[in-house]
């Protein structure tokens, strides 16, 4: 096994005890940069055209953080199955699982649906789950990134915040564009790879359907251990930023945060 399967399984491992006591929030496996790329969360479950539908991004961001695992529907319309189960925790910290939503709906028996993004491929996908075994919350932080011109702005209740420079995928393996957000916050092995921090995306790479045993995630992170100059397009499809712009982002943009890529 790899160097990078064996952080795969060891953050597996740790995912167990995590469970085991929900109020972790970070993780630190060694090496755990492979779960930027090699991430283990659900792949999504609604049409791939489904971002097409989405909202413009508002000032402060609806959020949903799961108290239970979730059945996920595609639609409501009477019949319709499951498609999916999303945990109540995530892959990698422990840490509940939040999601934005996008939409309500009240149905028959009057129960409560939400509208929520997914997490996994296709990219952009929506479901519906029930509004009971959640949490409400929100956040007036997302984030906007342009492959073009290698930059992440961070916006706070719609204000430009900070704009980074940045290292993004090469043209070979280019970071995916869509409508996406944070799935988990990792704070990383001092001298790992990728280190200080780094921002899990819902995204999964369009080119790497699997690297190392696993799904291609990726994600906003340090350049500690992988190089790369800010501004240049030379990563496997994550966004690398230097260690004092990631650690004034991982400070502020939690799980569920949206973040847009563009060309």
């Amino acid at each position: 096994m790899s160097p990078i399967g064996r952080a795969v399984t060891s953050s597996r491992r740790r995912l167990r005890a995590a469970r085991a006591a929900p109020t972790v929030r970070y993780a630190s496996p060694a090496g755990v940069i492979a779960i930027l790329i090699t991430g283990a969360a659900l792949s999504a479950s609604a049409p791939a055209g489904a971002a097409q539908a989405l909202p413009a991004p508002r000032p402060t961001q609806e959020l949903a953080v799961l108290l239970t695992p979730h059945a996920v529907k595609a639609t409501l319309r009477p019949g319709a199955s499951r498609k999916t189960t999303l945990p109540a925790y995530a892959p990698v910290t422990g840490a509940q699982t939040v999601l934005p939503v996008i939409g309500h709906a009240t149905r028959s028996g009057g129960i409560r649906w939400l509208r929520v993004m997914l997490p996994g491929r296709p990219n952009g996908s929506t479901g519906w789950i029930t509004q009971r075994g959640t949490r409400p919350s929100t956040t007036s932080w997302r984030v906007a990134i342009s492959t073009a011109s290698r930059q992440v702005r961070v916006y706070r209740r719609g204000r430009l915040t900070r704009s980074f420079s940045a290292v993004v995928g090469k043209p070979a393996t280019p970071t995916p564009n869509g409508r996406f957000f944070v799935e988990e916050s990792i704070l990383m092995p001092p001298g790992s790879a990728g280190a200080p921090y780094a921002l899990a995306l819902s995204a999964r790479s369009n080119v790497l359907q699997e690297f190392e045993g696993g799904p291609g995630q990726i994600a906003m992170h340090g350049v500690a251990n992988l190089g790369g100059t800010p501004g240049t397009a030379v990563s496997h499809g994550c966004v690398r930023l230097a260690d004092a712009n990631i650690r004034w982002l991982a400070a502020r943009i939690a799980p569920g945060a949206r973040v847009t890529i563009t060309p």
